[in-house]
């Protein structure tokens, strides 16, 4: 099976894909994926750079490196901006700041703790499957408007989920997802000597703000759904649009059931049409793979991918004909190989999307654990 964008090796060299935008492969060792995209946009005071790494010395190296290729110094980076809070795009601004005083640029919600921190990895539990086996063998606003019925279910789901948190378990009852134990005890070091890697957001941002990058104007874009805090960068002027993990040109970002919004899919799909919907995209630089030209067909094919996710799960609902777990639903969705809580929170973010919307049913049982019955 071929290689997908995402995975391959990050490459040395440096590359200009915009007018003053360039970029710079960073490696990573994570599931699923091979390098991060850190984009540098240049002006005559220096540089921004987007989405800097994964923590560490190794990460830190590398970068300049890169920079030195386009002949700067860390102390020439006057803005850091950070897509979305996930370690492999955030990990160096820390470091950014303390070196040249940075002003490091977030979504105003950035948030880096036990609920948030990714399980790792990023990609979906399908791209993940597939990894597995090559490696073996303008948008008027944040979130959609819901009736009244729907915002009753959001609510719902909401509490659940604060409970659910309260008592460090899922919301449908099994184990929480965690970072793998290495990076863990990666971070709790790095806490305990003062060195966290976690940056402080000197520059919130929100929908709608402009950015004054690379001698013109980038539109701020929040586009929750991978995560709450995710945002794209729009540049009109050029027809560039700087896309984070919202929209990746071969797979798909993991949408965790275990999230702020209690319907993360749906917000996923609003930030997708918003997205697909901006006018004259000629340039999409993604933080995984290559850039590529096809915004609209892109965003509509990742939608694909998971309405026919939603008809699955109502057709495995007619199977079963009765009440199912998330666990049972997971298991008949995935392989044995990617069965764990990383494919159940995937579940359950469909299922808790299909209630929300009307086409699901939701009951406890004597142990609290959720039960659906969908279609």
């Amino acid at each position: 099976m071929a290689r997908r964008q995402e995975q391959e090796p990050a490459r040395a060299q440096v590359t200009e894909v915009a007018r003053n935008v360039l970029r710079m492969e960073l490696p990573i060792h994570m599931p699923g994926l091979g390098h991060v995209n850190c984009y540098a946009i240049t002006d005559s005071r220096g540089a921004a750079v987007v989405d800097p790494g994964l923590p560490g010395p190794g990460t830190w190296r590398v970068l300049q490196e890169r920079l030195a290729q386009i002949g700067l110094k860390p102390r020439d980076v006057h803005t850091v901006i950070i897509s979305h809070s996930h370690p492999d795009h955030f990990g160096c601004a820390a470091r950014f700041a303390q070196e040249s005083g940075a002003r490091v640029v977030a979504y105003h919600n950035f948030q880096f703790g036990p609920y948030t921190a990714p399980p790792t990895p990023e990609v979906s539990v399908d791209d993940l499957a597939e990894h597995h086996v090559h490696a073996h063998g303008e948008p008027q606003a944040d979130e959609p408007p819901v009736s009244e019925s729907v915002a009753a279910a959001l609510a719902e789901a909401h509490e659940i989920l604060r409970r659910a948190q309260a008592l460090g378990r899922t919301p449908w009852g099994g184990e929480r997802p965690t970072p793998p134990f290495w990076m863990r005890m990666r971070w709790r070091v790095m806490r305990w000597v003062g060195k966290s890697f976690v940056p402080v957001i000197s520059a919130p941002v929100e929908h709608g703000d402009v950015l004054e990058l690379g001698g013109r104007e980038w539109f701020v874009v929040h586009t929750p759904g991978h995560t709450s805090d995710h945002f794209c960068l729009h540049d009109p002027a050029e027809g560039v649009l700087i896309a984070g993990d919202h929209v990746l040109p071969t797979i798909t970002p993991h949408i965790s059931g275990i999230a702020s919004s209690p319907d993360p899919l749906a917000s996923f799909f609003y930030s997708l049409d918003r997205v697909g919907e901006i006018a004259h995209v000629s340039q999409v630089l993604p933080a995984h793979g290559h850039p590529f030209d096809d915004l609209p067909g892109r965003t509509q094919a990742i939608k694909r991918h998971h309405h026919d996710r939603l008809e699955r799960v109502k057709s495995l609902s007619r199977e079963f004909g009765r009440f199912a777990s998330v666990q049972e639903f997971s298991q008949r969705l995935f392989q044995p190989r990617s069965w764990g809580a990383m494919a159940e929170s995937e579940t359950y973010a469909h299922l808790e999307h299909l209630r929300i919307a009307g086409s699901a049913e939701r009951r406890q049982d004597g142990s609290g654990m959720l039960l659906y019955q969908a279609g």
